[in-house]
């Protein structure tokens, strides 16, 4: 985890996670990792942009409330082997006051090529209530800080695509 000395972080554009290392029990029969791992690592690194933006498990503790994932569409691009170590790139498209929209790349921590991406929508919800709540002021300044630095950024190639089968031609 990230530390959160500083108040008001700066934001990266995009934000970049740690470097991450493939478990090797995460290696499924055909040698390459298993699409249920790619999730873990998108997760790893969604748990670090947290700690930025304040909604770490500190905040569960002294908030009672937390983010649930309502929808993702995860591509599969290019394999990862077992030896590969990744870093994984997060993009805030939008949000309001209840969620946010983010967009992630898996990519290859060296050669720096994607491997998977991951579009999200994200709640913020009262866990007692188990309903949908408003992030605090602190959040939303700092998704208003993040959202700023990542304007730059054009929107990432497959954000908003749908699982369709193609069309006639």
């Amino acid at each position: 985890m990230l530390d959160r000395t500083d108040p008001e972080p700066a934001f990266m554009a995009p934000f970049v996670s740690s470097v991450m290392r493939l478990e090797p029990q995460w290696i499924d029969y055909n040698g390459h990792l298993n699409v249920a791992y790619y999730n873990v690592l998108f997760d790893r690194a969604v748990d670090e942009v947290y700690e930025l933006i304040g909604l770490g498990p500190t905040y569960l503790k002294q908030h009672g409330h937390s983010t649930m994932v309502v929808e993702t569409h995860v591509r599969y691009l290019r394999e990862l082997k077992p030896s590969d170590a990744v870093r994984v790139s997060v993009q805030l498209l939008g949000y309001d006051a209840k969620r946010f929209h983010l967009f992630e790349k898996l990519l290859h921590a060296t050669e720096n090529w994607v491997s998977a991406t991951c579009e999200s929508m994200t709640l913020h919800v009262d866990m007692a209530r188990k309903k949908v709540a408003p992030f605090p002021d602190s959040v939303m300044r700092a998704l208003e800080r993040m959202k700023t630095a990542h304007a730059v950024l054009p929107l990432p190639d497959g954000a908003g695509r749908q699982v369709a089968m193609p069309g006639k031609r």
